[in-house]
């Protein structure tokens, strides 16, 4: 069972390539000269991130790890346009963060519902009936379509609740969540019956609830790789709001205030914030203890005395159920917003290798300029960008393709033309 749930996963996406334009003339019985009539190509689809909320793990990327969208249709003849690519849609889990796999940067959080394009299909090329002009009634040549965005990226699951249960493995966090919810976590006497979160629905009045997760049993030395912690400790980065269970029945042996100190450790050590917390300490298996409360005295204070609230309570008995889950919404009607994560991946400036030699040819006043290294750049770059479109220049002089057209012969106010770029020539 443990292994159906995945809460991390490496893809691959690809959007569609753009479809060529078409090199077509129109012919029609008794019109001499009906003049060029391709038509353009299709754009690329794009791959689309959805979110579904039927989904709860990462487990379809398991098996499956490559996703590409349509490509465009090349263009036709009687200016007819090419159809664009099939547009990709990925259906993810609310929670999802993308990243890019390479700098670790947060693309995008999939956490507020809407559709994210995480790459955009390439351009269609243009159809030769771009291309005509007075003096070039007959221009025998298109442009092909450029190459869609593609993105390695991991995609990282973080649960959407509102409260995390946090503590040693077998204190309780399980048989609690499954008294305030409809949840029904596995329970059993053993350490790590929960090998991967439950989330559970808490109603606490008409109109007020709120979603609770039972995080697997943390041990010391979680944040460095042992035990289940470490692969879940992520889970709990959105809680609002940690409910700590310790278990004071000392069935064990275990020292509750030494428990609370190693588990307030870990999450430290993960993640500092996570320490500050907003924090409810629990004393739970109250009904195991008989009439020694010296446990129960000696945690409250300690804890205590560091501000936390605190509460004892039995999940097996609901004692004390019904007015912690009260504290829980009290406390979480005062609290800021689910933490929302923002995208600080910055794209790579493109490398391109300016070594392949490029093709110019010159018709009347029309300069075409293509090439493998060209292409590449001329769809990476954004041109509404006023950094990008000095870039794309530096990159052109510095390989000499402007040195190389003066020697052409180029003018002063000639058309260039590179993929579905076309610009006038300045000196």
């Amino acid at each position: 069972m443990a292994s159906s749930f995945v809460d991390k996963a490496r893809i691959t996406i690809r959007a569609g390539k753009g479809g060529d334009g078409a090199v077509a003339f129109h012919r029609e019985k008794y019109i001499a000269a009906g003049g060029p009539d391709g038509g353009d190509g299709g754009r690329g689809g794009d791959v689309v991130f959805v979110v579904d909320d039927n989904m709860s793990t990462l487990m379809d990327f398991r098996y499956k790890r490559k996703y590409v969208a349509g490509n465009g249709a090349n263009g036709m003849g009687k200016r007819c346009y090419g159809k664009d690519g099939e547009t990709l849609y990925v259906k993810v889990p609310r929670g999802t963060l993308v990243r890019d796999t390479e700098t670790g940067g947060i693309m995008h959080d999939m956490s507020d519902g809407e559709n994210w394009v995480a790459a955009r299909g390439g351009r269609g090329g243009w159809g030769n009936l771009h291309f005509a002009t007075p003096t070039r009634q007959v221009p025998r040549f298109a442009k092909p379509g450029l190459p869609g965005e593609s993105h390695d990226v991991t995609l990282e699951l973080k649960l959407l609740a509102d409260v995390g249960l946090v503590g040693f493995p077998n204190v309780g966090k399980s048989t609690l969540l499954s008294v305030v919810s409809k949840a029904h976590p596995k329970i059993a006497n053993y350490h790590f019956t929960t090998l991967f979160p439950n989330l559970g629905v808490v109603y606490v009045d008409e109109g007020v609830s709120f979603v609770m997760a039972d995080i697997p049993g943390i041990i010391e030395g979680a944040s460095e790789g042992a035990g289940l912690g470490h692969d879940f400790l992520r889970h709990i980065d959105r809680c609002r709001l940690l409910v700590h269970l310790v278990d004071v029945s000392g069935s064990e042996g275990r020292d509750p205030v030494e428990d609370f100190e190693a588990i307030n450790a870990e999450l430290r050590e993960y993640d500092p914030a996570l320490a500050e917390r907003s924090q409810i300490v629990v004393a739970n298996k109250c009904d195991l203890l008989g009439g020694d409360r010296e446990n129960i005295e000696k945690l409250k204070a300690h804890v205590e005395a560091l501000g936390y609230a605190f509460f004892e309570m039995s999940a097996v008995t609901h004692e004390g159920a019904r007015e912690l889950v009260k504290e829980c919404a009290h406390r979480l009607s005062t609290l800021p917003p689910m933490l929302y994560y923002e995208a600080d991946y910055i794209p790579p400036e493109p490398t391109v290798d300016t070594s392949e030699e490029l093709s110019i040819l010159h018709d009347d006043d029309l300069w075409i300029v293509e090439g493998p290294w060209l292409q590449r750049l001329v769809a990476t770059v954004n041109f509404s960008d006023y950094e990008s479109r000095m870039y794309f220049d530096r990159v052109l002089r510095e390989a000499g393709v402007f040195e190389r057209m003066e020697q052409m012969g180029v003018k002063d106010g000639d058309t260039v033309s590179m993929y579905d770029l076309m610009f006038d020539y300045r000196e």
